[in-house]
């Protein structure tokens, strides 16, 4: 079993960028992903956020931009990406282990100005780092070219497809080259992400990381039955009886809202992150929390998809996740790589069943507790 980085066959260039962004033990899926992706064969891996995965890719492509020679200003390596925070991370990831400013990168996402993706393309970024959706509208009109990339990487292809991005996928596969390379991560292999493994993967090397549907074993998973109207006294009390940052999620964009206003209005240092914040709003609170700025980040689920923060402490299920899969979403969140995390669940006693279902459909047992408003005081 390799332990370390310096047992793949990697260029001392690279293994000096590893080393100097500290990465010395291979996580699992990087070692079942990284030897067969160096080989040039693709790769399926069903792994959950915070395995490690995008460094799994993103050596595999350094090596190769090292390798291929420079033919006109065209990109030589895609990634493909749900959301927006999930591109702007991997692209920060590479930049951080790339060998050289020659291997230039585009990052290509809605909801950010044109003008500089466009300048980075036609400085000839040897990367592209994108949304399905502004990739789509750059490549109709005739913006970018695609028909030298050698490695595509689809990341997260379960939410992808949950978005509602297969015909786009699938739009620009065709303007791809058929001789490639292509590297296929998701949380699930269900149904139409089978599909899409078919479609677009010859022979891969399949990885498969520990239960597809599963929270960590690191997690500790409590539940506190409380009523309504006393979660956010609940919740101040975590903060006080805990160190550590908090993640909260919350159903509604109004509901992040209220709870991070009478946090901060209580003395916590808290910042939210939804759908009606602007592109800048959510990347300066998701920044403020990654840096240790505000110790509370309160996210819908939807804003939260393709958040990668090191180091959350706790998650909080303010309001209990509709399916098990939201579950699973938000308490890989924390735990990540070998870290203790610990996910608390606040259900209201009409909520016991639901609480019941998510745990007989992911096998586990949470630590159960019961708030009387005399013990928040």
């Amino acid at each position: 079993m390799t332990t370390q980085f310096s047992q793949f066959t990697l260029s001392a260039a690279l293994m000096a960028r590893l080393n100097v962004n500290k990465f010395e033990n291979p996580t699992p899926v990087q070692t079942g992903a990284i030897p067969p992706a160096l080989e040039g064969q693709d790769v399926l891996a069903t792994a959950q956020t915070g395995t490690g995965k995008t460094l799994s890719f993103l050596i595999p492509i350094v090596e190769l931009l090292q390798k291929v020679e420079a033919r006109g200003p065209a990109a030589h390596a895609l990634i493909l990406l749900p959301t927006r925070e999930l591109a702007m991370q991997v692209e920060a990831a590479f930049r951080a282990i790339r060998t050289s400013s020659d291997q230039t990168v585009a990052l290509v996402v809605g909801g950010l100005a044109e003008r500089s993706q466009l300048d980075a393309i036609r400085r000839g970024a040897k990367l592209i780092v994108a949304t399905p959706g502004r990739l789509e509208d750059f490549l109709k009109r005739k913006l970018i070219r695609l028909d030298q990339v050698k490695i595509l990487v689809l990341d997260e292809v379960d939410r992808m497809l949950d978005m509602g991005f297969q015909p786009a996928i699938a739009r620009i596969a065709v303007t791809l080259p058929v001789a490639r390379q292509t590297l296929c991560y998701s949380a699930t292999l269900e149904g139409p992400v089978k599909e899409v493994a078919q479609k677009y993967l010859r022979n891969p090397a399949r990885i498969e990381i520990g239960s597809v549907l599963k929270p960590a074993t690191n997690v500790e998973l409590r539940t506190f039955e409380v009523e309504p109207d006393k979660k956010q006294e609940l919740l101040e009390h975590l903060l006080g009886a805990e160190t550590g940052s908090f993640l909260v999620f919350v159903r509604t964009k109004h509901g992040a809202d209220r709870v991070a206003r009478r946090l901060i209005r209580n003395g916590h240092s808290a910042t939210q992150i939804h759908g009606d914040r602007s592109q800048a709003q959510r990347n300066s609170a998701l920044r403020s929390f990654t840096e240790g700025h505000h110790r509370v980040l309160v996210a819908t689920d939807v804003a939260a998809r393709g958040i990668d923060v090191a180091n959350v402490a706790h998650v909080i299920n303010f309001d209990m996740p509709k399916v098990a899969e939201d579950f699973v979403h938000r308490v890989g969140r924390t735990g990540r790589a070998s870290a203790k995390g610990i996910a608390s669940t606040f259900a209201a006693p009409a909520e016991r069943g639901d609480l019941r279902k998510i745990e007989r459909t992911l096998s586990i047992q949470m630590k159960r507790f019961r708030v009387r408003s005399a013990e928040l005081n």
